[in-house]
């Protein structure tokens, strides 16, 4: 652990980043567990803001979050537009969407085996 930074495990920053995304409202919640299908993070949260203003909100609000309560910088994509945000935060990316969008690309089905539930908070 590095002096003041807490060291959480990726399951702890997946609970977190679930916490978060809860207080700020976020809707149609799931989470993909990536451990052993891919390199890029253990885990892909996706979920829908209701506008692009509460869609940019809920990124914005998660990044702050990340670098007050847990020392961890993470990278932003698409906010400017804020119809689909991408948060990288090491092992875990989240990806916001406004519903529309969010139908339009399906990025579950990428992700999910073929009649797989996801889970959904």
């Amino acid at each position: 652990m590095t002096a003041g930074i807490p060291d959480v495990s990726n399951e702890e920053l997946l609970d977190f980043i679930l916490a978060s995304l809860s207080d700020d409202k976020a809707e149609d919640v799931i989470t993909i567990d990536l451990r052993g299908k891919s390199s890029m993070a253990d885990y892909m949260v996706i979920c829908s803001g209701r506008s692009t203003r509460q869609v940019a909100s809920i990124s914005e609000k998660l990044k702050d979050r990340l670098k007050q309560d847990l020392g961890r910088g993470s990278k932003l994509e698409g906010k400017d537009q804020g119809d689909w945000v991408l948060i990288d935060a090491g092992d875990v990316i989240v990806h916001v969407f406004r519903p529309e969008v969010r139908e339009f690309y399906q990025l579950e089905k990428m992700w999910l085996p073929a009649g797989a539930a996801s889970s959904r908070v």
